[in-house]
């Protein structure tokens, strides 16, 4: 089998020209967008030009199928609010390069995967929690992005798409290939990560409600301030978690919302994400509970109500040994001891898909860990490595249980 990088570079820049940003390689290409949309009716033609059958399930994850049963391969096309041009995307194009190159070589069969919303503009990868049966759909329509905007809403943009859904078990495994997303790999001079295992994530929205006055005329000692309790309470949990942690928890308040925002008023209510990260369960409880625990107390001495919205999260997963196995032989062929395994601490759709059948990673290099921004890149000498690694690896990954 002979994979044609040429072809494979090709699709990639030609997919990043849907939500270019116009900030060197970046996108602009949020789940169920006017160019996620359209990059995906795109992707559905060149599945098809490859030979795979394209289906299009009731949320917009995109299946090339081909006959009867294969491996599957792939990742998400969507893109954060501020995206890079690799996240995702080089998973669903290296997949279909790979599985149009099988085509061409009379086997193994190869279809590929593109799910939707991997980037949790509704939640926690969303359309492959969905298809795995980790989300019920009912309770998938009920959320609501930063806007306000229900994933209900949302989909309905591809409605004209939507299908039947893909039974799983005409799948024998899943292997994802993605930029690492941090400084690893780049800062050690490798080019290929094999993943071990993938964190677990918890996800939830606090509110704090205190008292709405006037910034000019309230004394310090009488206000019911919520962005001074949220301070408080980040620098708090700082200090409580650092007993229980590991130097791979991580833990992010990574949206605020004051209001009302403005200057001459003390805010009387803030809502804040929390979300964090560890590979271990019991250690994603602790974390929780600290959490919980400090805010109480800061809610009370602030004079604050403390409200919580559901908690979102997946589990940490474990990758398939067989499959594990095949991509670091193969590494080890190809570029010997330029390779490494590896924990991801960034979640990907192959973390849900691991609930139906055997399921691995596989890593390439970012930039100085750069990703999630516009300036995220490849050298594009790694990114055909990469491709390189994983045709080599196909026919052990094809023949593993």
């Amino acid at each position: 089998m002979r994979v044609n990088g040429e072809r494979f570079l090709k699709d990639l820049h030609d997919l990043r020209q849907f939500g270019a940003s116009g900030v060197g390689k970046g996108v602009v290409r949020p789940a169920y967008s006017k160019a996620d949309v359209a990059a995906r009716e795109w992707l559905a033609a060149r599945m098809s030009d490859a030979g795979l059958e394209p289906r299009f399930d009731a949320v917009g994850n995109l299946f090339g199928l081909a006959p009867g049963r294969s491996l599957l391969m792939g990742s998400h096309s969507d893109s954060q609010p501020e995206g890079g041009w690799l996240d995702g995307a080089l998973g669903v194009v290296m997949a279909l390069e790979i599985a149009r190159a099988a085509q061409e070589a009379g086997g193994p069969a190869v279809s590929v995967a593109n799910f939707q919303d991997e980037e949790g503009r509704f939640g926690v990868t969303t359309g492959s929690a969905i298809w795995s049966g980790q989300l019920p759909l009912a309770r998938a329509d009920t959320l609501t992005d930063s806007a306000g905007v229900s994933f209900a809403e949302a989909r309905a943009a591809m409605a004209h798409l939507a299908g039947d859904p893909i039974d799983p078990a005409r799948f024998t495994g899943f292997v994802e290939c993605h930029i690492e997303q941090g400084p690893w790999l780049h800062e050690a001079g490798q080019v290929i990560g094999v993943v071990t295992d993938i964190v677990g994530i918890r996800d939830m929205t606090i509110t704090m409600e205190g008292e709405q006055n006037h910034a000019g005329t309230t004394p310090m000692h009488r206000r019911r301030d919520a962005f001074q309790a949220l301070s408080a309470f980040n620098t708090a949990l700082n200090d409580r978690l650092r007993n229980i942690v590991t130097p791979q928890s991580v833990w992010t308040i990574g949206h605020v919302s004051l209001h009302p925002g403005a200057h001459s008023i003390v805010p009387g209510r803030v809502e804040f994400s929390m979300q964090w990260r560890d590979g271990d369960t019991t250690r994603l409880k602790r974390m929780e509970d600290v959490i919980r625990d400090t805010l109480a107390e800061i809610a009370a001495a602030h004079g604050m109500n403390l409200s919580f919205s559901d908690m979102l999260g997946l589990e940490p997963v474990v990758m398939h040994p067989a499959f594990r196995a095949a991509l670091g032989q193969s590494a080890e062929i190809r570029v010997p001891g330029r390779w490494r395994e590896m924990q991801s601490g960034a979640l990907h759709d192959a973390t849900n898909v691991a609930a139906l059948m055997p399921a691995a990673m596989m890593f390439v290099p970012s930039i100085g860990g750069i990703s999630h921004a516009f300036g995220e890149d490849t050298y594009e000498a790694d990114l055909l490595t990469g491709l390189h690694v994983m045709a080599d690896a196909l026919p052990a990954l094809a023949a593993a249980r």
